[in-house]
C-alpha cells in the first residue's frame, strides 16, 4: 500500500474506540455547559439579571449575551488553533474543557441584579465570553483527534463521535433544567434557587472529562508534522493568505445549520413556547421534555449522517440535509402553535432531521478540506466564524423578527434563506471524502478545494 493512501500511524481498533470515547465525552460536557446557558437564557436570565431594562428589551439582552460569546470564539479559534497546529491537538482540548468549566461554575454562584445592581450582567457577560474562548477551540481539536486517528474509509463514523456530543449536551442540558422545574425545583424555588444547580453540576462533568481525556495519545498526523518538523510558525496567516475564499465558502456551509440549530439550542423556541405574554403559552418543563426528546432525533440523525457519508460522500449528504431543513423549517412553528406539546415535539424532531444530516458528516469534511500543518487552525477558525454568521444572534433575530412582523413565518424565512446560501456554498465546494489526511499528501490537500480554482487563492 503506498504511503499517500494509508493511515499514517494506524491504531488497534481499541485505541480508536478510547479516542472516541474521549472525543465525545469532551464535547459532551463543553456543550452541556453551553447550551445551559442558552437555554437559561430563554427561561431565566431576562429576569434575573436585565430585567430593569423593561421585559421585551430584557429578553433581547439575554438573548444578546448567548450572541455575544460567538463574537470571541474566533479569538479562541486562534488560539487553540496556532497552539494545536504547534505543539499539538491533546493539549488544547485539556485547556480548553477546563476553562469551560470553571466558567460555567461560577455562573453558578454568580448574584443577580438585586443583589450586585448592574455588576451582575456585566460579569455574566465576561463569563459568556470566557465560554465563548473555550468553544472556539474546543471543537477543533476533538474532530482532528477522531478523523486524523481513523482509516480513511471510516472518517465520517469516527467524525461522527465528537458531532453527536452537540446532541447529548443539549439533551443533558435540557433535562437537568426540566427535572429542576418539574420536581425538584418547581415555581419560584427554580428562579430562586434551581438555575444556579446544572450550572454547579459542570464540575462533576469536567473531572471525569478530564480524567478521560488525559489517557488518549496525541493525533498521529501531528505526531507525523512534528517528526518531520514541518510545523506552520504562524498558521493562521498562512491559512488566510492562501485559503481565505475557502474559509468563508465552508463557514457558510456551516452557519445554514448554525442558525437553524440554535432555534433550539439557543433558547429560541423554550422562550417562545413558554412565554406567558405569546402565542403559545405552555409550561417549562413539558417544553424541556419535548427539547430533549427532540434532542435523542437530532443525536441519531447526526450519527446517521457520519456513517452514510463514508458510503455516499459529504457533498450528497449535505444536499439531503439542505432540501430536508428547507422543508421542515415551514413546518415547525405552524406545529408549535398548535399549543400542543406533541405537535411541538413533532415540529422540533423534523426540524432536526434537516439539521442531522447537514452536522454529522462535519467533522471529516472540513478535516479533508484544509492541508495537515494548519489543519487546527482551518477547522476552528472556519467553524468560529461559521458560528457568527449562522448561530450568534439567531434567537435575537428571531425575536426581534416577532416583535415586529408579529407572526412567527417571518423566522421560517430567516432560516431559509440562511439555508439556501448554505446549500449554494456546499455546491461550489468539491467533495473530498477520502482523501489521504498525512503531511506527506499536503500538496494534493492544498489544492482542488473549489470548483474552477485549482491553486490557493
Amino acid at each position: 500500500m503506498s504511503t499517500s493512501s494509508r493511515q499514517v500511524d494506524p491504531r488497534t481498533a481499541a485505541e480508536r474506540r478510547k479516542v472516541a470515547f474521549a472525543t465525545v465525552i469532551g464535547t459532551t460536557i463543553e456543550w452541556y455547559d453551553f447550551f445551559l446557558y442558552a437555554s437559561a437564557a430563554g427561561l431565566v436570565f431576562a429576569q434575573l439579571f436585565f430585567e430593569p431594562a423593561g421585559a421585551q428589551i430584557a429578553i433581547l439582552l439575554s438573548f444578546g449575551s448567548v450572541g455575544v460569546s460567538f463574537l470571541f470564539r474566533p479569538l479562541g479559534a486562534f488560539l487553540a488553533g496556532h497552539f494545536g497546529d504547534r505543539l499539538g491537538r491533546k493539549a488544547m482540548l485539556v485547556i480548553t474543557l477546563v476553562l469551560m468549566g470553571a466558567s460555567t461554575t461560577l455562573i453558578g454562584l454568580l448574584p443577580t441584579y438585586q443583589q450586585i445592581g448592574i455588576a451582575a450582567p456585566v460579569i455574566l457577560v465576561l463569563l459568556r465570553i470566557l465560554q465563548g474562548l473555550s468553544t472556539g477551540g474546543e471543537w477543533g481539536g476533538a474532530v482532528l483527534m477522531a478523523v486524523e486517528t481513523a482509516p480513511n474509509d471510516r472518517r465520517g463514523r469516527a467524525g461522527a463521535f465528537p458531532q453527536i456530543g452537540v446532541p447529548i449536551g443539549l439533551l443533558l442540558a435540557s433535562g437537568v433544567l426540566a427535572l429542576m422545574t418539574g420536581v425538584i425545583s418547581p415555581g419560584e424555588a427554580f428562579l430562586e434557587w434551581g438555575w444556579r444547580v446544572p450550572f454547579l453540576l459542570s464540575v462533576v462533568l469536567v473531572v471525569v472529562g478530564m480524567i478521560v481525556r488525559r489517557t488518549v495519545e496525541e493525533s498521529p498526523v501531528f505526531k507525523e508534522i512534528a517528526k518531520r518538523k514541518e510545523r506552520s510558525r504562524m498558521p493562521a496567516v498562512q491559512l488566510f493568505r492562501k485559503h481565505w475564499l475557502l474559509v468563508i465558502l465552508a463557514a457558510l456551509t456551516f452557519a445554514g445549520n448554525n442558525a437553524a440549530g440554535y432555534m433550539t439550542t439557543g433558547g429560541y423556541i423554550q422562550n417562545y413556547a413558554t412565554n406567558p405574554d405569546g402565542f403559545v403559552g405552555l409550561e417549562r418543563t413539558p417544553v424541556l421534555l419535548a427539547v430533549t426528546g427532540s434532542a435523542v432525533v437530532w443525536l441519531a440523525m447526526t450519527w446517521i449522517a457520519g456513517n452514510v457519508s463514508d458510503r455516499i460522500g459529504r457533498r450528497n449528504t449535505y444536499i439531503i440535509g439542505w432540501i430536508v431543513q428547507l422543508i421542515t423549517v415551514f413546518m415547525l412553528f405552524p406545529l408549535v402553535n398548535t399549543g400542543n406539546i406533541w405537535l411541538l415535539f413533532l415540529g422540533l424532531s423534523l426540524f432536526t432531521i434537516g439539521n442531522g444530516f447537514t452536522y454529522g458528516q462535519q467533522a471529516a469534511y472540513f478535516a479533508e478540506l484544509f492541508p495537515a500543518s494548519i489543519r487546527y487552525s482551518g477547522v476552528s477558525i472556519t467553524y468560529a466564524i461559521g458560528a457568527i454568521l449562522g448561530g450568534a444572534f439567531a434567537p435575537t433575530i428571531a425575536t426581534w423578527l416577532v416583535q415586529t412582523t408579529g407572526e412567527s413565518i417571518s423566522v421560517a424565512f430567516y432560516i431559509a434563506g440562511v439555508t439556501v446560501v448554505a446549500f449554494a456554498a456546499t455546491l461550489i465546494l468539491r467533495d473530498r471524502t477520502g482523501i489521504p489526511l498525512g503531511v506527506e499528501n499536503e500538496v494534493a490537500q492544498t489544492t482542488g478545494q473549489i470548483y474552477g480554482i485549482k491553486e490557493p487563492v
